[in-house]
């Protein structure tokens, strides 16, 4: 059982992709969690298949190492907005943040976003200024924006005194001081147990512990994970369950620590330590867990409430039940409400429709974890275009959220980017260019951004970097001017061919291939006028006597765009129409909502 005064309790927090999982990375590795002869794969904490093809982390991550005599549980949390519920009960497990900065990019969104969150909390924040050995590398520049950033959050003079650490994660090295870098971390973990201070509670107080995060097991159900606050837990405890303000008694069947990558079982634990422990089925995010004889829960974790809302639904397409092993309106009921027990920021409604479900997240890739992992799991289903959630003030006005978004686009294509975000009642904040590159910033409402993705990668040539942060409800800002596309709709259920592609490919742009299967009312591409055109794609050549279908000559077909599932909800966010998106295993399609077209 570790001192308080021992254990250092921090998260790694930063804008995606500035680095903070490969520094973790490089921690685990000076800290003696590995062998020497043990081979690694880069990024050991995106373990989830998602994380690891998109390059995020989605999910928050427990881990701890050792450091002369001190425990240091690191925790590693998402840099996207979407996954703000990740980030927020996080916060209320350490004492303090490492805070990612890239010495190139500087701040960005979402360092906003964690930032602002930590100095909520009054954790102590150490700046790492990373990638300091990237090309272009900037770090003064860098740290004098960080600063900035401070200010602007309303930091106190006290949190303006960060200490700062200069590092390549990559490399493994760091230093106080850029003409002073080490070749290894020491100056980093020096700086951690100076700076972070130990857990505050003690070990004589009642046991208070929060429920944080939730994990299953096959042999022992339902494990909590969380840090405790107060008193001391061990196997066999009888404890209580704060569930809002009702208490229900539980034991404590096992308990775990964080060590590495691995959960180790332990006799006991006291306050200051982040632990896991199973007996507690009953238990929810956010409840507490208090002594039986002198209950004292914890204030309940507050989270950021959704933003956008969609529709999910048994599929009800002609090709449905094909694909798919979850197919009915029950099994898709009890997934989405499993989702909701771990999923903090997300809520599910039931409708007046048993084969309807209201989904409702903090933003549109939020939203797209959540379908591509039930794709994933064989889930088959359809899914509404996403809408904003309104709100009403104390005056019954009506309110909309409203987002931070940040461009970086190649400098001769600013100006297109400007005038179409400024159709879209963007309001430009900040506007510098670099090296052949422009960084514009812009106060947008959520209603704006849906369907702005694909528009803004085509005027940047894919070349453009686009990210966006939740800022604020504000009061509703009118009807917004959106470019308007139709649908290339298919008139007949059966097989497209080469020769009906080919005679109408300059209609528009098409999302099928030559042999694929389409069905009535299906949306096989896009329309190059605003309205919808119903298309037979079925259609073969006929054949005479003088040529044979052998002897039938097509020129190659324009390339079809690939219908992934990003794009699809895009393109649904994108049209003022009621169309449906339709999901499962091994296929993304569009279709109408009335198939009888």
């Amino acid at each position: 059982m570790n001192s308080p005064k021992k254990i250092r309790n921090i998260a790694i927090v930063a804008h995606v992709d500035h680095g903070k999982t490969t520094l973790v990375d490089s921690m685990f590795r000076q800290s003696g969690i590995f062998r020497e002869n043990q081979i690694i794969k880069a990024r050991v904490l995106d373990s989830d298949p998602l994380e690891e093809e998109r390059g995020i982390t989605i999910l928050a991550k427990n881990t701890a190492i050792k450091y002369q005599g001190f425990k240091i549980n690191i925790l590693d949390t998402p840099g996207h907005a979407d996954f703000s519920g990740e980030v927020e009960r996080v916060l209320n497990m350490v004492d303090g943040v490492l805070l990612i900065i890239d010495a190139v990019e500087g701040p960005r969104p979402q360092t906003r976003f964690v930032l602002t969150k930590a100095l909520e909390n009054k954790l102590k924040v150490i700046v790492v200024v990373n990638k300091i050995d990237r090309e272009n590398a900037d770090p003064d520049k860098a740290l004098d924006k960080t600063f900035d950033l401070f200010i602007e959050l309303g930091a106190t003079e006290q949190q303006l005194e960060f200490p700062i650490v200069y590092a390549s994660g990559f490399a493994g090295k760091a230093g106080l001081k850029l003409d002073k870098i080490k070749e290894n971390l020491t100056d980093l973990f020096d700086c951690i147990l100076k700076e972070i201070p130990e857990p505050d509670g003690s070990t004589d107080n009642p046991l208070q512990m929060q429920v944080a995060t939730l994990d299953y097991s096959d042999y022992l159900g339902k494990i909590i994970i969380g840090r405790i606050k107060n008193g001391r837990l061990k196997i066999g405890d009888k404890i209580a369950l704060s569930h809002r303000g009702k208490l229900s008694s539980a034991k404590v069947s096992a308990l775990y620590s964080f060590e590495g990558l691995h959960k180790l079982e332990v006799d006991s634990a006291s306050a200051g330590e982040i632990v896991a422990l199973a007996g507690v089925e009953d238990a929810q995010i956010g409840d507490s867990i208090v002594d039986q004889l002198n209950p004292q829960p914890l204030s309940e974790i507050k989270i950021e409430e959704p933003t956008l809302q969609t529709t999910f639904s048994v599929n009800s397409s002609p090709f449905a039940g094909q694909e798919g092993k979850f197919v009915t309106s029950r099994q898709l009921r009890e997934r989405l409400f499993k989702e909701v027990k771990t999923n903090v920021s997300l809520k599910v409604e039931e409708t007046e429709h048993p084969e309807k479900f209201l989904v409702s997240g903090r933003g549109e890739l939020h939203l797209a974890v959540l379908i591509e992992n039930l794709r994933r799991e064989g889930f088959e289903f359809s899914v509404s275009k996403a809408k904003v959630i309104f709100k009403k003030d104390s005056e019954n006005k009506r309110l909309e959220p409203q987002e931070t978004l940040t461009l970086d686009v190649p400098e001769e294509t600013s100006g297109a980017c400007l005038e179409l975000l400024g159709k879209r009642k963007a309001l430009l904040e900040k506007m510098d260019s670099s090296q052949g590159r422009a960084h514009l910033e812009f106060k947008i409402t959520s209603r704006a951004l849906l369907g702005l993705r694909s528009q803004l990668i085509k005027i940047t040539r894919g070349q453009g970097l686009i990210s966006s942060a939740f800022d604020s409800y504000q009061e509703f800002t009118g009807e917004i001017e959106l470019s308007e596309h139709g649908s290339l709709v298919s008139h007949e259920t059966g097989t497209a061919t080469e020769y009906a592609l080919k005679n109408l490919e300059d209609r528009g742009l098409f999302f099928i291939k030559p042999g694929e299967k389409v069905y009535r009312g299906m949306i096989i591409g896009k329309n190059s006028r605003s309205q919808d055109l119903v298309i037979n794609v079925c259609k073969n050549k006929k054949l005479t006597n003088m040529r044979s279908a052998g002897a039938e000559f097509l020129d190659s077909l324009a390339k079809s765009v690939e219908l992934t599932l990003e794009y699809a909800l895009d393109y649904l966010a994108g049209s003022t129409k009621e169309d449906l998106l339709e999901v499962t295993p091994s296929s993304i399609r569009l279709r109408k909502a009335n198939l009888l077209v």
